[in-house]
């Protein structure tokens, strides 16, 4: 007998014994351990592991930009149709979604972003980016390769699950919104819960970083043209200085956050892109002016965006300029927070105690930075995680969207086992409540 069916037959023993408590207490410590141990000694198998290893470097020699994923997602669709696993394709331009299981209600869904980044690789290896300019500086490559790992796992134990697992292969994480052109598509309607995670150069391997509630800010970009009137350097009183304008402007914008914002809020505006003039001796007729904002609630984005929009309206015309604003929210959407689900929370939890040990569970601090991923937790109930790789043998590993960016091929099995693990225990306790309570959910 499966170890999965051995479970459900100790659900299906406890539920005609009508325990009173199992409800509450779902998954005890040795089932959670009999699974996510098994799950962890599979994804270590030499074959398995070289094969992710072969799948990672293929795609990471490939790179392909937001929406741009057609051999990736080819590759990925060669994989699944040897797996026997049947997907939808195309979603979001190149996006693909694969199903496991029975079809039915309840629905999980683990996800992997796809998309390179436009670097140049400095990183000299036998497997460089063959693309020029062109680079996974952000460890997606091995996302992908962990996600197929799993998938490779739970097809072979498919007739074993309860409900269905959805294999989200997502494209344009960076920036493009991929996530939520993927939601609009209406495929992932009825999914009951989704986890994700990334690879990270800051954890010892072996060990993840998680934690509920707000874990990464929402953002946006903003663009702004100053227009005033050019003329030369020498005689100002003739011209309408836009640098000076842009220059007033972006001191404002500081104060947004240092005299406007609540301290104990974390709230951050950059402006990052400047470009106005091309001579020593010339004032411009206009200048551009780029930036990123961010914040913790819905409240303060909304209030940071419409500020934003008053300061460099209001100080380009202080400075005798016109000033326009563009968010371009059909290209760059706003990203929303990341918010962790506290249930989910307690579920990564104990199957990340189980396979790795508690020790190895590290809190995760809210950042600033920003995860498309959150477009999926915001629709339904989401978990995002880091998966550490760090391993001080093998020297440094760079942060992402570094040129000199590493992956530690190492931490590949525990992604997929992890994966693996979160997918089918959450099932099994899903059918459990089910058969205490009732609820049916409609099929995809």
């Amino acid at each position: 007998m499966g170890f999965l069916k051995w479970v459900l037959a100790f659900f299906s023993l406890c539920t005609y014994l009508a325990t009173p408590t199992l409800s509450d207490s779902l998954l005890n410590k040795e089932e959670l351990a009999n699974i996510s141990t098994n799950f962890l000694n599979l994804a270590k198998r030499t074959d398995l592991f070289d094969w992710m290893v072969k799948i990672r470097r293929t795609i990471h020699e490939n790179p392909e930009l937001g929406f741009e994923e057609f051999e990736t997602s080819k590759l990925i669709r060669n994989e699944l149709d040897k797996m026997g696993i049947y997907y939808k394709y195309p979603v979001a331009v190149t996006g693909v979604v694969g199903f496991i299981g029975t079809g039915k209600s309840p629905f999980v869904a683990l996800r992997a972003d796809m998309d390179a980044l436009p670097l140049q690789e400095e990183v000299e290896w036998e497997h460089k980016s063959k693309i020029p300019g062109k680079m996974h500086a952000c460890g997606h490559d091995a996302h992908i390769a962990m996600l197929l790992g799993a998938a490779k796992i739970l097809q072979e134990r498919s007739t074993e699950l309860q409900g269905t697992i959805l294999l989200v292969f997502q494209p344009a994480e960076e920036g493009g919104g991929g996530a939520k052109k993927m939601l609009e598509s209406g495929i992932l309607d009825n999914v009951d819960a989704i986890f994700g995670l990334h690879i990270s150069a800051t954890c010892p391997i072996g060990t993840v970083t998680a934690n509920s509630g707000p874990i990464m800010a929402g953002s946006g970009f903003f663009e702004a043209v100053i227009k005033g009137k050019g003329g030369h350097a020498a005689i100002p009183q003739h011209t309408i200085d836009p640098i000076l304008a842009a220059s007033n402007i972006i001191v404002s914008l500081q104060h947004l956050v240092s005299r406007e914002a609540n301290p104990l809020d974390s709230q951050v505006v950059t402006v990052g892109k400047f470009k106005g003039g091309g001579a020593f001796n010339v004032i411009p007729d206009s200048v551009t002016i780029g930036g990123t904002f961010r914040a913790f609630s819905k409240e303060s984005f909304t209030q940071l965006k419409q500020r934003i929009v008053e300061v460099i309206t209001r100080q380009a015309a202080v400075q005798r300029c016109n000033a326009t604003v563009d968010f371009d929210t059909e290209n760059r959407p706003f990203y929303p927070v990341t918010v962790n689900n506290k249930a989910l929370h307690e579920h990564f939890r104990d199957v990340a105690a189980q396979m790795l040990g508690n020790d190895k569970i590290i809190e995760k601090k809210p950042t600033m930075g920003t995860e498309d991923f959150s477009f999926f937790a915001e629709a339904f109930p989401g978990y995002f995680y880091l998966l550490g790789m760090v391993d001080e043998t093998k020297g440094r590993f760079e942060s992402g969207h570094n040129p000199f960016y590493r992956v530690n091929e190492d931490a590949l099995p525990y992604g997929a086992a992890l994966h693996a693990s979160l997918a089918t225990t959450y099932l099994l306790e899903s059918q459990l409540k089910t058969t205490h309570d009732g609820n049916v959910h409609d099929e995809l």
